[in-house]
């Protein structure tokens, strides 16, 4: 997405994302990722022919759509882990479980969880009141510091990086249905998480301030 010039709230909110990524690591309160994605489900129409001894699969070209499933994405970059929840819908509910499950589950020793991500409508404290009872709801809140991308500053929010490898590396390929993709991403999480890869985010405030001058507004002279 391009960036809209002289843009006061895109500035601030990609200021105070890139000031958040040069906090030093701190288990106790891990800043961490989170983002979306959605894998079309495919089948095969005819049985693929198996790879033989110097040749690749052959897979015909047709094939059957069956639905799409989502996929969220929470990485913790200074840490090197990431987990993905599969799910087969983006609701407001889906996504209060997402969180429910990175403050119990995926961080459960931290004292306060530092969240990026972008400003779908469904990313909002919000929707925890959708799906849980009140003390349940800011129980999880009270975990969380909210930080949100600008719009149009996706390329800021480090869990697309992790969603890029994760096209390349496991779902270039026909997945049939919702129980392999979640196998398959389960692999694919398990097998990277082995051998921790750290994300090194080193465009800054200072980068952002000379590289993306022109989307500063341009100030009058105070008289």
């Amino acid at each position: 997405m391009i960036p809209p010039d002289c843009s006061a709230e895109f500035v601030c909110q990609m200021e105070e994302t890139l000031n958040v990524y040069q906090r030093p690591y701190d288990a106790q309160q891990p800043v961490v990722c989170f983002d979306e994605a959605t894998k079309q489900l495919v089948k095969h129409v005819r049985e693929p022919i198996p790879p033989q001894p110097g040749q690749l699969e052959i897979i015909d070209y047709e094939y059957e759509r069956n639905g799409t499933g989502n996929l969220f994405m929470l990485t913790e970059p200074l840490a090197g882990r990431r987990s993905v929840l599969v799910t087969e819908q983006r609701t407001a509910i889906d996504y209060a479980k997402a969180i429910r499950y990175l403050v119990d589950e995926m961080c459960p020793q931290a004292t306060k969880i530092v969240l990026v991500h972008d400003n779908l409508n469904t990313h909002k404290p919000a929707s925890l009141y959708e799906a849980f009872p009140p003390e349940e709801a800011r129980r999880i809140l009270d975990k969380l510091e909210y930080h949100y991308t600008p719009k149009h500053g996706s390329w800021l929010n480090m869990a697309e990086i992790e969603l890029s490898v994760l096209g390349r590396q496991c779902l270039d390929q026909r997945i049939p249905d919702l129980e392999t993709l979640t196998a398959e991403v389960a692999a694919w999480t398990r097998d990277r998480n082995a051998q921790p890869t750290r994300i090194k985010w080193q465009f800054t405030t200072a980068d952002a301030r000379v590289k993306l001058e022109r989307l500063h507004p341009v100030l009058e002279p105070i008289k």
